[in-house]
Formats: structure tokens, C-alpha cells, sequence
């Protein structure tokens, strides 16, 4: 009692001087002689000062609600139900079965500029097209256009090109995929070597020869393989102009799955190779075969300073449409963008493939003519039964002419008289016969058609720069430049279909094992990137680079490209054979275990008190791995930790920018486990079963999870004792609810096993923050009710089973094709419900007989508190032709609207059209999809990329698994029958809406007044804050939970050394905060001269996102203030010093002026910047 008056009487006297300052705030305001001026009438040049001071007073007004709220959260939690610790001990068990924990002291605030958060409110000028209002547009009838299947005739005047010739760059390409019906390496061996090597020999041979190639991967195995003649000879084909290099990435990236954070660091590995070893900058995107088109990429590549884009795989009927409206070439801009600073001219190739048959007009049967690689004789033909002809000076007159016509025929879809007529194929020019072929006869119509000037039409081949170059040209417009009457556009490109309904859905989600192994790759590889960065600036610092092993770089390297790799469209997508799988995750095993060995390495060396006392041995590391992974297709298996008599050390890593309150589980062999941090303060901590089987604990050893605050991008020490003395370390209670079973569950002493026969009757588990309500029946997941909030909300967690067509077109590794709505998964048996409840944590597991699904909720202040930790564990492995999909259904008024992300970097709104088949309506989901109405958001939050879609109202629903039978004619030759058992992660977020605040009082109703004001005496207010419904954002909340489960802490025990552990202490490398709208993308080592050496320089990559300001704020348990974008990186690393602070383009090939060290950064919404920093 005595300690719960005290809290009281603290709260209430911190709560009297929160409103006295509110009035002191307000009287100022009023005695303003600003304010009284004219007696209400402002003259102009007043507004903005009266603006200005409004939003200051919003501001304070927002930050003492913040405070009040979370001292009454507090002081509740602490007198919660009048219960006393019978010891006065914390912690405790009240009365109503809620725990009361240690008080955290540490204050925490939220400090949002509302400056920071009228990006989101700001409105937008439209674009000419707007993709949400072409699809709602577009009847997607599929009508037949003649030789154009989709499409349509197209016809024109002879004399239309007498005032100006038609200009034709015939561009030769080879596309090839690094990896997908073979291995990288075999087709590499088999046809990739050969297309380069006759590349050089051919292209030598005349100087009129073009040709261009994109994926650099292959091209530097094979720069590795040549002597430097032939480097020498290659690299002045490039600088020459007769090879381009375009996009210039490391791959062809996917576009619907990939995180942008993998797009970026694939791109910068691409284009710094070429930097180092050709100079040469990339000028044009080329992006010919991803599966759709996500509007991040265009935004890459114009950071990145390129000029123009070229893309090809879209929807038939968007082809068609874009064709029609001669809107095929656009400047394609972010939705979120106020000006036209993102834009970037954009080609769409108008027909059905990239193949020649589909490139030189809109009659394949004649443009299949002109593919001399299918001269008879041949091993390829062209499906139409009319072969190519050789061009010899008999028939060049008519040969010339037919293909004229199709040049003509193309012209006229665009805006220009430049026609680009791509010339190649996958793994095209592998012999030095087909470069003959080709350039040859080519060379001989290109010849005739330039000497008769009546034809109005110069030929020639060129690269896609070239192209582009002729067409501002053309236009009178410098490269890069919007030409007059080009439209533009916002939006996106998925789903793609190819034809009749065949839309490319299903690889949303196809092998989601690998989907969840690429993201835990590209954390640990960003956490690789920071925290050696870090070590390597200390130990020169210090003077110790000769003793840090900086050679932990090749790992770098070699992660860089093995995740870059895995982002070709074939790879991340879940579209290659089996065998190419394979060899994907063998290459991402091996660049996990050399990115742990980075991470250890640099925190042994930050963590060390004494840094003379530092020794790197190769053979004996100073730290264990948090978990191993068996093989590449196995789950990970947590590091058991070995108590002994003498204490045991842990280091804790987080690698959010943010300080982390949250909870940290290992694997000890005792339960007898007492932890401490650095200084010797015990924590709380919760000890829990592994489970062997659904009723029986395992004895293999228990997990500890306990509570730690941990610096932003910083290691914490603790310390493990094997003490009888645990008063902290508390037991889960373990209850087991079984239905009409007669098997008994198996504990492990000391924990203890009820168990319950199971009811229809809805049961709870409860948290500080969050109460949920599960079925008696099924334990799946049905309310959710947030602490304060009057009343719970529907949320109903069901899973459905899929099937596919019966008919000769069928689902695949690609195409989603289902046989109608989905059927409820049923199983005969009711399944085992475990419930487990803690003072840490609480969860309920449900186990069926496909899937395993753990809800999990943790009883912590701040982001980790206020979301559920979802697990589904499938496997559907003894399944035919089956899709496994969860939905969550609520009584949120979505009506036809939700939102996905793309890639990680913004949100895309979408509709259900009911005009559209079933699996038109599904989306790539890479890290987040959200329903929302007036009052509530609910946010899904996913740790690995898959399909998402919302068919009804207040409904979400994401496919975890598919398992098909057989190909989807789509070249792949294989179904997916390589199902792994597979856990995807989720976090499930239910926000309110400010319009719906429970506080909606003093507050509230001021800066309502406010706002009211502001729109009414000065006008356009209102349609100001109402924004545009193309765009939205995640707030703080949402993106520091997407962090929090896309970048977990990684627990690293110390080995015991028989000499003893030197002194550890806790590395916090930041000198202050991170405004928390910033997120460090990256601080990547920049490499030497030499390969698998690091330079003195630093990439140093920050983007700062946009916020949603709409949802009320939560306390999320650290400080966390916006400053509109400013930022001084001079001190942002404590006890480095920044000799250099430059601004570069996205992927360092572009340099602006070196800024004043002490210089304060502005970021501006939305923008990824990039720094060249040079730290010791």
C-alpha cells in the first residue's frame, strides 16, 4: 500500500505541473501582440507566423497528453486492482491474474513535429495516369485483335514519314537468367562464356555492331576467367559505345517480392564492379522478364542517376490501353511525390513477349521472319510454318519492305517517329553462327533501306541509350527530361497476366522457405555491414588495424552477391527447378555462417574493455552463434548454453537504429538461471518448456527469456548465473485443453503441466497492453481488446484450403489458378490447444494437422508490448495440388480498399474488383498489408514475402504455402512438390484511429478548433488535410514493429575460456539519437582498390519515411522525437571522428561536393540519401 501511494502522489504532482505549464503555454499564446493584431484581421503576412505558432502550441499540446498518459499508465499498472506484492517484491501475480513487473524508470516520450506529419496530408497534383483509375477504367474483355491478338489493327498513311524519317535502332540482347532450369555455374559453362567470348570476337569484327547486356553477375565470372588482353579488348567495346551495359545490377531483380534494402545493395554491388574495373556509369534500366513492376524500382534507379527505363512484362490489357492512348512512354513518378523531382522516363515494350517474334511490330508471324537464328536447317522454327529467308540482292527489296511496314505499324503506338525494335532472346548469340545470322542479313536491310531515300527511313543497330538519346533528341528535350504532350504516371504493374486469366500470382508465395531465408539473410548482412564498419573505424581509431581482421570483408563479398543473386526474378520468386533451388540455398547457408563469423568477430572486439587485451584467433572464436542451421532446407536450432559454477557472459545485439525494450530468449541446460545485466542489476525473466511434441516437453534444455534495453545498433553484456537463488526467474504455467483425449501431457521438472478438457466457451490470455480472446473450440484467434479501450474487437483468425482447375491450365510455380472461393480447412481430429501464460509472455499454440500456429503476446511497455507475435509452422508436404491460406476477419469497415506495401519501401492502395477473376485480385505482400476505416487499422505485419489479397470487407488474407503437381507451361518444366516444413513469421497490429481517440476531450477538441480555424479564415485547409487516397503510410508504430520482426536481436554467448573472460562492457555507437522517422538503411563498407579489401570510406545510406500521423500514438518505450528531417552526422558516432561527409548518388557512382564536417543534414519525406564518410 505504502508503495502504491507513493506512485500515486509522484503521478499526481508531475500531472499538476504538465497543466500548469499548459496554462503558462496558453497565456503566452493569448498575450501575444502578434495575435491581436488588426482584432482578428490577418493581414497576409501574418498567416504564417499565426501557422507557425499554432502548430508549435499543437505540438507541446500533444507532448504533455503524451506525458500525462504515460505516467497514468504507469501509476495504473502499478495499482492495478489494488494488489500488493504479499513480500513487496516484484514481480507479482494480482488478483485478476494480471503480473506487475519491476518498474522500468527510465522515461520514454514520443515528440512528432507536426510539420513531419503534413507530407502525408499534402495534397498532390494528379497525374495523367493514375494506375488505381486505369484499372477501375478497363472493361478487361480480352477481345480479339487480329494479328495483334491483344491488341488491335493499326494502320497509317504512306506518306506520314515524308517530313520526317522513321528512325529504327535495332537493339541485340541476350537475356540471361542466373539461374533458373540450370544452375548459375552450368549455364554459365554451357552458354553465358560462349555469348560473351563470341561478344567480343563479333562485335570487333564491325564497328557498327551493337549490342547491350544487363545482368553483371555473369559478366564478371567471366572477366575473372580472361586474360587482360581480353579485358582490355572488352572494356573498349564498352567505352566505345558498341556495348552497353544497362541497368547495370547484379542481377535482373524480381520486382514483387524483393526488399528494397536487397534492390539497393544488388544495384550498388553491380555498379560499383563496373565503376572499379571498366569506369563506365550505367545511363538506362532494362528490365525485360520480372513478373510485374513495382513503382520502387523507377525510384532506384532515378537516385542511382539514371536517365530512362525500359520495362515489359504488364498486364495484356494495360498494354493495349497504353497503346491505344499512344501512352506507352511516360515519366513515371511516385505517388507520394508533392513535385516531379522522382520522375523518370519510362518505354513500355507494347507486346506479348521480348522474343523477336514479339519485338519488330504487331504480326509475330512476320516479325518471326527476321529471326535468322530459325533459318531452316535450324533447331528452332517459327510456330507460324513460314521460315526467315537469307537477305541476298534478289529478294531485299521485299524483305526490306515487309519489315518496314511492322517498323511503321510499331511507330505509330508511340510519340515519336524513333522506333526501338529489341533483337534477341533467353541465352540468345551462344554461337558464333546466330551473330552472323543476324548481323549479317540485318546489316544487308539496313543498307538497302538507307540508300532509297523514298522509303523515309534510317535503320540502324544501336544500344537502348542510343534509343532513348534520338528520342529526347527528337523532342528537343536534354536526356531525362519530360518531352512536351508525354504524360505521367503513378502506380504500379501487378498482377501480371500474360494472357486469357493467367495471372502470375502463385510466385507471390511459391517456396516460402526461401522467401524467409532471404530476409534473415539480408538482416544479418546489414547487421554484418554496420557493425563491421564500426569495428574497422575503431580499431583505426585506436591505431589497431593491423590486428582486426579486416580480411572478414570476402564475407562481406561474398554475401553481397550470394543475397544478390538470390533477387533474380527466378530465385526470391520460388520459380526455379529443384535443383537450382538448391544450389541458391546452399550459396545463402554458406554467406549466413561467414556473416555470423563477421559479427562475432567485430563484437569481441567492440565489447572488450581493454582493447590492448585484444587477440583474434581464427580457430578459436570468442563468441558462439546465436543458432545453426543443419543444412540449407532445415529450421534453426537455438545454441544451447552450458551453465556451469562460474558465470556465463551473453552478448545481445540489436540492429534497429532504435533503443530496443524487448525480450531476449535463449536455450540453457538449467532452470536454475539468474541474470544480470552489465552492472549487476538482476532482470526479470521467464523460464519455459521446449516442446518435443505437442503434449510433451522436451528435456534437451529450457528457454529463458528475460527483459533487456539495448542501445540502438549497440551490443549489451549480461551476465548468466546457475543460482538456487533466482527470486526473478519465474516458471510459465502450461495448460494443455484437449478434446474427449485420453493422453496425458509429459512435463520436465520443475514446470508444470495442467491439463483441461476443452469447451466451445471463449478463453483469454492477457497482457499490459492487449487482451485476446481465443476459441474454446479450435484455439485460433477471434477479439482483440487494447488495454483502455472500451470494448474488443472482432478478429478472426481462419485458414482455408485452395485447390486448382480441373481443366489443362493449372496452378504452377507461377500461375495461381484456383478451382473457385476457397473451401475452411477442416481435420477430423480436434486439434491440441497449449496454452502458456507468464509474467513475460503469454501464447497460445494451436496444432492441426498441416500447420502449428503460435499467437504470442509480451507483457513489456512499448513496440514489443503492442503487437501479437504470430507463428505459422507448415507443412503440407503429404498434399496434392493445395494452397494453405490464413484470414483474419473483423468488423472493420474497409468496404473494397486495402493497402499493401511494395518492397518494403512505400504503400500501395488497392481495390477488389469484382470484374476480376479471383487471383487477379492478390498482391505481393514483402512486408506488410492493412485494412482501415474510421476507426481502427489493422496492420499484418509478415517476416517473409507472400500473397496477399482482402476478397470481402474487413478482411485480410495471405497464401502461406502452395504444393502443385505439375508445370504451368510457363518454361519451368516442374510443379512445386519441394515443400519444406516452413515457419512464417507475422506480427498483427490493431491501431485507432485518431478520429475514433477515446480522448477526445480537452486535447483533441483544441487542435480540432485549431485546424477548423486555420481552413475557414484562410481557405483551403480542409481539402489540404483530406490528402489523396492514392497515397498512405504506416505510422511510427508500424514501422518500428515491421523492424522489430524483420531485424530480430541476436543472443551471441561468450565461450568459456580456461583463462578466463577479459572485461565486457556494452558498445553504444551512437552518440545521440536518430530523428525515429530515419532509418539507417545501411553503413556499408565501401571496397578498396584491391578485391575483398575495404577502402577508409563509408557508405553511409539513410532513409527517412514518410508518417501517418492519423493512428493514436503509443508509448513505444524509448525516447522518440522527429526534427524534420534534420540531422548532424558529425556527431552521430560516439568516439569516432568524421574527416569526411560527401553526397552521392544511390549507388556511389555520381559525387557531390563535400559538405562541412560540422554540416546538419535535411532529409527530406520519403527520399533515400546516401553519404561518402570517411570515419577514425
Amino acid at each position: 500500500m505504502k508503495l502504491k501511494k507513493q506512485v500515486t502522489v509522484c503521478g499526481g504532482a508531475i500531472f499538476c505541473v504538465a497543466v500548469f505549464s499548459l496554462y503558462l503555454m496558453l497565456d503566452r499564446v493569448q498575450h501575444d501582440p502578434a495575435r491581436r493584431q488588426n482584432a482578428g484581421n490577418f493581414p497576409k503576412s501574418q498567416i504564417s507566423v499565426l501557422q507557425n505558432r499554432i502548430e508549435q502550441l499543437e505540438q507541446l499540446l500533444e507532448e504533455n497528453h503524451q506525458i500525462i498518459s504515460h505516467i497514468k499508465d504507469s501509476v495504473l499498472e502499478l495499482t492495478d486492482t489494488g494488489a500488493v506484492a504479499p513480500s513487496g517484491q516484484l514481480p507479482f501475480r494480482s488478483a485478476n491474474g494480471s503480473w506487475v513487473l519491476p518498474f522500468d524508470g527510465r522515461p520514454a516520450f514520443l515528440s512528432v513535429m507536426p510539420q513531419d506529419c503534413q507530407f502525408a496530408q499534402s495534397k498532390r497534383k494528379d497525374p495523367e495516369l493514375q494506375m488505381l483509375d486505369v484499372y477501375s477504367l478497363l472493361k478487361f474483355d480480352n477481345m480479339d485483335g487480329g494479328v495483334w491478338k491483344q491488341g488491335f489493327e493499326i494502320t497509317y498513311e504512306p506518306n506520314e514519314w515524308d517530313s520526317e524519317d522513321l528512325q529504327v535502332f535495332v537493339v541485340p540482347h541476350s537475356h540471361n537468367d542466373p539461374g533458373w532450369v540450370k544452375t548459375f555455374d552450368k549455364y554459365y559453362t554451357d552458354q553465358t562464356q560462349h555469348i560473351l567470348n563470341n561478344m567480343l570476337t563479333k562485335l570487333t569484327e564491325d564497328p557498327r555492331r551493337k549490342f547491350i547486356w544487363s545482368e553483371i553477375s555473369f559478366f564478371v565470372k567471366w572477366w575473372e576467367s580472361v586474360d587482360a588482353q581480353k579485358q582490355e579488348a572488352m572494356r573498349r567495346l564498352i567505352l566505345g559505345g558498341q556495348l552497353e551495359m544497362v541497368t547495370g545490377g547484379w542481377v535482373m531483380t524480381d520486382e514483387a517480392n524483393v526488399h528494397y534494402f536487397a534492390m539497393i545493395d544488388q544495384l550498388i554491388e553491380g555498379h560499383q564492379w563496373l565503376e572499379r574495373h571498366i569506369g563506365l556509369n550505367p545511363r538506362s534500366g532494362w528490365a525485360v522478364d520480372p513478373f510485374g513492376h513495382s513503382a520502387t524500382m523507377p525510384y532506384l534507379l532515378k537516385r542511382a542517376n539514371l536517365t530512362s527505363m525500359l520495362i515489359q512484362r504488364v498486364h495484356y490489357s494495360i498494354k493495349k490501353h497504353m497503346a491505344a492512348t499512344r501512352n506507352l512512354e511516360f515519366m513515371w513518378r511516385q505517388a507520394w511525390d508533392l513535385g516531379s523531382s522522382t520522375d523518370i522516363f519510362c518505354h513500355m515494350m507494347p507486346f506479348y513477349s521480348y522474343d523477336v517474334p514479339h519485338t519488330c511490330g504487331p504480326d509475330p508471324k512476320i516479325c518471326c521472319q527476321f529471326d535468322f537464328k530459325r533459318l531452316p536447317g535450324g533447331r528452332v522454327n517459327c510456330p507460324w510454318k513460314v521460315p526467315p529467308r537469307a537477305v541476298v540482292e534478289a529478294n531485299v527489296a521485299e524483305r526490306a519492305s515487309l519489315l518496314l511496314d511492322q517498323y511503321r505499324k510499331k511507330s505509330k503506338l508511340f510519340r515519336s517517329k524513333v522506333v526501338l525494335v529489341p533483337l534477341g532472346d533467353d541465352f540468345r548469340y551462344d554461337k558464333a553462327l546466330e551473330w552472323d545470322q543476324q548481323y549479317l542479313n540485318y546489316q544487308r536491310l539496313f543498307d538497302y533501306m538507307n540508300s532509297h531515300p523514298e522509303m523515309h527511313v534510317h535503320a540502324q543497330f544501336g544500344t537502348l541509350t542510343e534509343y532513348f538519346n534520338a528520342v529526347y533528341k527528337a523532342k528537343g528535350v536534354t536526356p531525362g527530361t519530360r518531352p512536351p504532350d508525354y504524360p505521367v504516371l503513378s502506380g504500379d504493374f501487378f498482377a501480371y497476366a500474360d494472357r486469357e486469366d493467367h495471372y502470375w500470382s502463385g510466385y507471390y508465395t511459391s517456396r516460402p522457405f526461401y522467401k524467409n531465408f532471404d530476409r534473415v539473410l539480408e538482416s544479418h548482412l546489414r547487421g554484418a555491414e554496420i557493425l563491421y564498419s564500426l569495428a574497422v573505424a575503431h580499431a583505426r581509431h585506436l591505431g589497431m588495424e593491423g590486428r582486426y581482421p579486416v580480411s572478414d570483408y570476402a564475407h562481406l563479398t561474398d554475401a553481397r552477391r550470394n543475397i544478390g543473386l538470390f533477387q533474380h526474378h527466378d530465385a526470391i520468386t520460388g520459380t526455379a527447378k529443384e535443383i537450382v533451388v538448391i544450389d541458391y540455398g546452399a550459396r545463402l547457408l554458406r554467406s549466413l555462417i561467414g556473416l555470423k563469423k563477421v559479427i562475432i568477430n567485430a563484437a569481441h572486439f567492440l565489447t572488450l574493455k581493454n582493447k590492448d587485451l585484444y587477440r583474434f584467433y581464427q580457430t578459436e572464436p570468442f563468441l558462439e552463434t546465436d543458432e545453426r542451421r543443419a543444412t540449407q532446407d532445415s529450421l534453426p536450432q537455438r545454441t544451447l548454453i552450458e551453465m556451469d559454477p562460474s558465470p556465463r557472459y551473453l552478448v545481445v545485439f540489436n540492429p534497429v537504429e532504435q533503443e530496443r525494450l524487448c525480450l531476449v530468449t535463449i536455450l540453457v541446460n538449467s532452470p536454475r538461471v539468474r541474470v544480470l545485466t552489465e552492472d549487476g542489476q538482476s532482470l526479470a525473466a521467464q523460464l519455459s518448456a521446449q516442446w518435443s511434441s505437442p503434449t510433451e516437453m522436451s528435456s534437451d534444455g529450457y528457454q529463458l527469456s528475460f527483459t533487456a534495453r539495448l542501445p540502438a545498433l549497440g551490443l549489451s553484456v549480461f551476465h548468466l548465473y546457475d543460482s538456487a537463488d533466482s527470486p526473478l526467474t519465474l516458471r510459465s504455467d502450461s495448460l494443455l485443453r484437449l478434446s474427449g483425449r485420453t493422453q496425458a501431457g509429459r512435463a520436465v521438472d520443475p514446470l508444470q503441466l495442467r491439463t483441461q478438457a476443452a469447451d466451445d466457451h471463449r478463453f483469454y490470455i492477457r497482457s499490459r497492453s492487449l487482451t485476446l480472446g481465443f476459441s474454446g473450440a479450435t484455439g485460433l484467434l477471434e477479439t482483440i481488446r487494447r488495454t483502455g479501450d472500451p470494448q474488443e474487437v472482432k478478429v478472426h483468425m481462419e485458414f482455408f484450403i485452395y485447390g486448382t482447375r480441373p481443366s489443362k491450365d493449372k496452378s504452377g510455380a507461377y500461375l495461381f489458378l484456383p478451382d473457385g472461393k476457397p473451401k475452411h480447412y477442416t481435420q477430423r481430429q480436434p486439434p491440441v490447444v497449449r496454452v502458456v501464460e507468464g509474467p513475460l509472455f503469454s501464447e497460445v499454440v494451436s496444432h492441426h494437422q498441416h500447420f502449428q500456429i503460435t499467437v504470442r503476446i509480451h507483457n513489456i511497455p512499448g513496440v514489443d508490448g503492442l503487437s501479437l507475435d504470430i507463428t505459422t509452422m507448415v507443412d503440407i508436404r503429404d498434399q496434392a495440388n493445395k494452397e494453405l491460406s490464413m484470414r483474419l476477419v473483423t468488423d472493420i469497415q474497409s468496404e473494397d480498399t486495402f493497402f499493401t506495401d511494395l518492397n518494403g519501401f512505400q504503400i500501395q492502395p488497392r481495390r477488389f474488383y469484382k470484374k476480376l477473376p479471383l487471383q487477379a485480385n492478390f498482391y505481393p505482400m514483402p512486408t506488410m498489408a492493412y485494412i482501415q476505416d474510421s476507426q481502427y487499422r489493422l496492420t499484418l505485419h509478415t517476416a517473409q514475402a507472400l500473397g496477399v489479397t482482402s476478397l470481402d470487407s474487413g478482411q485480410l488474407e495471405v497464401i502461406l504455402d502452395r504444393r502443385l503437381m505439375q508445370d504451368d507451361n510457363r518454361g519451368l518444366g516442374q510443379g512445386l512438390k519441394d515443400n519444406k516444413r516452413t515457419a512464417n513469421r507475422f506480427r498483427i497490429l490493431l491501431e485507432r484511429r485518431a478520429g475514433a481517440n477515446k480522448h477526445a476531450g480537452f486535447f483533441a477538441t483544441l487542435s480540432s478548433l485549431f485546424h477548423f480555424l486555420i481552413s475557414h479564415i484562410f481557405g483551403g485547409g480542409a481539402d489540404e488535410a483530406l490528402g489523396s487516397d492514392t497515397v498512405s503510410f504506416p505510422s511510427l508504430l508500424s514501422y518500428m514493429t515491421s523492424a522489430i520482426l524483420n531485424h530480430e536481436v541476436l543472443a551471441l554467448p561468450v565461450l568459456p575460456k580456461k583463462r578466463g573472460i577479459p572485461p565486457l562492457r556494452t558498445f553504444s555507437p551512437l552518440g545521440g539519437t536518430l530523428p525515429c522517422d530515419v532509418h539507417l538503411l545501411n553503413l556499408r563498407s565501401i571496397q578498396g582498390q584491391q578485391d575483398n579489401s575495404p577502402s577508409p570510406h563509408t557508405a553511409l545510406i539513410l532513409h527517412r519515411r514518410g508518417l501517418e500521423c492519423s493512428t493514436e500514438a503509443q508509448n513505444l518505450g524509448f525516447n522518440c522525437s522527429t526534427t524534420q528531417g534534420r540531422l548532424a552526422v558529425s556527431s552521430l558516432f560516439q568516439g569516432l571522428d568524421l574527416h569526411l561527409l560527401q553526397p552521392m548518388s544511390l549507388s556511389f557512382m555520381y559525387s557531390g561536393m563535400p559538405l562541412a564536417n560540422t554540416s546538419t543534414l535535411r532529409l527530406d519525406p520519403m527520399e533515400i540519401s546516401t553519404f561518402r564518410l570517411k570515419l577514425r
